[in-house]
């Protein structure tokens, strides 16, 4: 059998086109550098911002505030103060007499005010939110009617919490006794007719409660001092 040689020559045919595959190919950034990294140094805020120590100079002049309330101040109540609304506070404000003073402010601060002074015993009113009412007249009945004339006009159950007056406390219920006190000529006209009258009368002036004699006692100096000067 004769065997036939196949001899390969080069294709004249051009080689079959190569497939690329497309891959994720993200070129580099030329504007992007980097830097080699720097040690990150922690640095402590302190707590104190300006906002808290804001906060804290407004409470110190409220504090100061109630301070200076309390000179030469005879009563200071306590009303409830939820439910007020604000115009009727504004209201409030302007019917009351130029001796008393109504300001709104935190029971803490309140009593940081009067800690360790007569006006402490005010402490069973730290509770709820309260409106203050410092009166600095002796006039205690007609500093407090504007308050009862407006709670009645305006139909308010916000009531009084309590009182301080000379050193003692007087709860809701005790106010008929501050709002009944006589007044300055009251005063006058009693002690002038227990001193003109019968001795039983001096006896029932001295069997008062101790307010009302020293009161009478007081108003019967003053008048003695007024008439030995205008002589």
């Amino acid at each position: 059998m004769e065997t036939t040689s196949l001899l390969s020559f080069p294709s004249s045919k051009p080689p079959p086109a190569r497939t690329l595959t497309r891959t994720h190919f993200q070129p580099a950034n030329p504007f992007s550098l980097s830097f080699p990294t720097a040690h990150k140094t922690s640095i402590s805020h302190r707590p104190i911002t300006i906002k808290s120590a804001i906060s804290r100079t407004k409470k110190e002049e409220t504090v100061e505030t109630v301070k200076t309330q309390l000179e030469n101040c005879y009563l200071l109540a306590a009303i409830k103060y939820k439910g007020f609304t604000v115009k009727q506070f504004q209201d409030l404000r302007r019917s009351l007499p130029e001796s008393s003073t109504l300001i709104v402010a935190k029971n803490t601060l309140v009593y940081k005010a009067i800690e360790n002074t007569p006006w402490e015993a005010l402490k069973p009113c730290m509770k709820g939110m309260n409106a203050w009412l410092f009166v600095h007249s002796e006039a205690i009945p007609e500093a407090l009617k504007p308050y009862r004339d407006f709670q009645k006009e305006k139909k308010l159950e916000n009531e009084f919490t309590g009182a301080v007056f000379e050193g003692k406390f007087y709860g809701p219920g005790d106010f008929k006794q501050l709002e009944t006190m006589p007044s300055r000529a009251e005063v006058y006209a009693k002690i002038l007719g227990a001193l003109q009258g019968p001795a039983i009368g001096l006896v029932g002036t001295l069997q008062a409660p101790a307010r009302d004699v020293v009161m009478v006692l007081k108003a019967y100096v003053q008048k003695l001092e007024e008439e030995s000067g205008g002589q």
